[in-house]
């Protein structure tokens, strides 16, 4: 009999109903939403990074959205802990954590446990941001698909926080990511954790994908990007970074139009959603359903829950 304490993960890539799961499920059971998406913690952005609307956090409690300011960076380490405290909270009030997202390497992170970096110095970290202030994360990310094509498959090139982080760490420990999630040793969370993934082909995806995006458009998503610029113009603040928030923060500084603008975001959301299903796909012990069996996936947890008590 597992006595580890029961959380339902619900992954997938971007724009795949894992939120309409999340709530199918809480309708059959006292449960709360613990987000592990890395950038709808971002407070100045709940269109741009699609946060769970209104309605849908008024049918059962979400919790780590929107809560971050644009300036301030959100780290897998930084993330296991908030998580880990946040499902206890939910545990204390006898409700059930569904962790809903698509940043694998938290979800793992968490599942797994953190791989035991050691600290950088701070030489090597100012050294490589000022190359990125010079040459921009695109040469880093080059770099890095030769000494860590793995790692490099998961990131976007323009992804300033992550791929600095790559590069420190081999700089620093002479081993990639990679080596260290692999050889380090890991503390795994205490949960005994059911993993339902949202499974579709990329081709499938994509035309959902940009409807998605007008949407955002039609709701304002750039009038959204231009008050968060009010309060943090910087484009290098890691809320800037995500997809969407770059494009739109890029027309509005005048380098490109809308259209030019809509497209690239179309563009890099097809991109990051082909790293999610590479992602997932190699995750081991994912129970999958196809996008919009809410209730298929409920009764699913329904199952597991009651099998858990009669063992």
């Amino acid at each position: 009999m597992d006595t580890r304490p029961p959380i339902l993960c619900l992954l997938g890539p971007t724009g795949t109903g894992k939120t309409s799961a999340a709530i199918a499920v809480a309708r059959r059971m006292d449960a709360s939403v613990v987000n592990f998406d890395s950038r709808q913690v971002y407070a100045d952005f709940p269109i741009i990074t699609a946060q769970p609307s209104v309605e849908e956090r008024a049918a059962c409690p979400h919790l780590l959205y929107g809560f971050l300011p644009t300036e301030e960076k959100m780290t897998a380490a930084r993330f296991v802990a908030l998580a880990l405290e946040t499902i206890e909270t939910v545990r204390g009030q006898g409700r059930l954590p569904i962790l809903v997202g698509g940043t694998g390497l938290y979800l793992r992170s968490l599942l797994q446990g953190m791989a035991p970096i050691p600290e950088i110095p701070e030489e090597i970290r100012q050294g490589v941001l000022e190359r990125i202030r010079k040459e921009g994360p695109q040469k880093l990310h080059a770099e890095l698909v030769e000494a860590d094509p793995d790692y490099a498959a998961r990131i976007h090139p323009n992804d300033t926080q992550r791929n600095a982080r790559a590069a420190e760490v081999y700089l620093a420990t002479g081993h990639t990511m990679t080596w260290w999630h692999e050889n380090g040793e890991h503390t795994p969370a205490p949960y005994d954790a059911l993993k339902v993934g949202m499974r579709i082909g990329l081709d499938e995806l994509e035309p959902h994908l940009a409807r998605r995006i007008d949407e955002m458009l039609a709701l304002g998503a750039m009038d959204e990007a231009r008050a968060a610029m009010a309060k943090c113009a910087d484009p290098e603040a890691p809320g800037w970074t995500g997809i969407g928030c770059a494009e739109m923060l890029a027309c509005l500084r005048g380098e490109i139009g809308p259209d030019e603008a809509r497209a690239k975001w179309v563009k890099n959301t097809r991109a990051y959603a082909k790293r999610q299903i590479t992602w997932f796909r190699k995750e081991a012990d994912i129970r999958w359903f196809a996008p919009g069996e809410s209730e298929a996936i409920a009764d699913c947890a329904a199952q597991w829950l009651a099998s858990r008590d009669e063992s």
